[in-house]
């Protein structure tokens, strides 16, 4: 086996694994999320070591992002049920950050 081919596998599983829940949160989101806001996942990223994943969302009406975050806050134990059911993956914490572009909530705490 070509070195190479082992520096590179776990960064690949990462890529994969950030991509598996990206996906898997459109989905959770667009069943559970009411119709009150458009909340639209942008990206997955994994941190410390892929003990943490972050999935990034966008929220219009921006006026509807805390209720939209809070909504998701209350949902990540749903959300880790819904990922044990449908990807196989060792499970990371989730949490849901903001990423509106250049918009920015006022006022919202930092994760």
């Amino acid at each position: 086996m070509n070195p190479d081919n082992r520096s590179r596998s776990p960064r690949r599983q990462s890529d994969r694994a950030t991509l598996i829940v990206a996906h898997e949160a459109a989905q959770f989101i667009a069943r559970e999320a009411s119709k009150d806001s458009l909340i639209t996942v942008i990206r997955a990223q994994s941190v410390a070591h892929g003990e943490r994943m972050l999935v990034f969302v966008s929220i219009f009406p921006i006026e509807k992002a805390r209720s939209a975050l809070a909504f998701l806050e209350r949902q990540r134990e749903a959300f880790s049920d819904h990922l044990k059911a449908h990807a196989r993956l060792r499970l990371p914490r989730i949490d849901f950050m903001l990423d509106n572009g250049e918009e920015s909530l006022p006022d919202s705490p930092v994760r």
